[in-house]
């Protein structure tokens, strides 16, 4: 007879005790068993960071990653960044210049925009290349989504 193992971890500061296929990606337990819709399924192989997440604060792919490698981890999602009354300056700064166009990989570029500026409150437009050289965009929006990130940093520098 086999054991059920329980991973126990947080997602957007909720306790998460999974007991299902502890091999099953990350992406598939917060798509399907929380109903997070903010992370995307792209590529599946962690190439094009539909599927972006923090975990313990670093920018982490969720669909090649599997759910045994986050016991005791701290998960953030989209939907963990703000809310809707007080959201994240990145998502103010994004819909500000309209950086969203598609919407399939903003939440992901979001969400490393977040992580890149909790690390370098003041990056350069060079950092924020390099920020978010693990995503994949063709809606053509990125100059718009650099702008967005470098008003993120100026807002949140004036606020402090």
């Amino acid at each position: 007879m086999s054991e059920t193992k329980t991973t126990m971890f947080q997602v957007n500061r909720q306790p998460v005790h999974f007991g299902g296929d502890e091999k099953a990606t990350l992406l598939s337990v917060l798509r399907e068993e929380l109903n997070l819709s903010g992370p995307k399924f792209g590529c599946g192989q962690g190439e094009c960071g539909a599927c972006m997440v923090l975990v313990d604060g670093q920018p982490q792919t969720s669909c090649n990653l599997p759910v045994w490698s986050i016991q005791g981890k701290q998960v953030t999602t989209l939907e963990g960044l703000g809310t809707p009354e007080q959201p994240h300056p990145v998502q103010t700064a994004f819909i500000e210049e309209r950086a969203a166009q598609c919407g399939y990989c903003v939440a992901g570029i979001i969400t490393s925009a977040c992580a890149l500026l909790a690390r370098n409150p003041t990056p350069s437009r060079a950092d924020i290349v390099l920020g978010l050289e693990k995503h994949l965009c063709r809606c053509g929006a990125q100059t718009r989504m650099l702008r967005a990130i470098e008003r993120a940093a100026a807002e949140t520098k004036s606020n402090s």
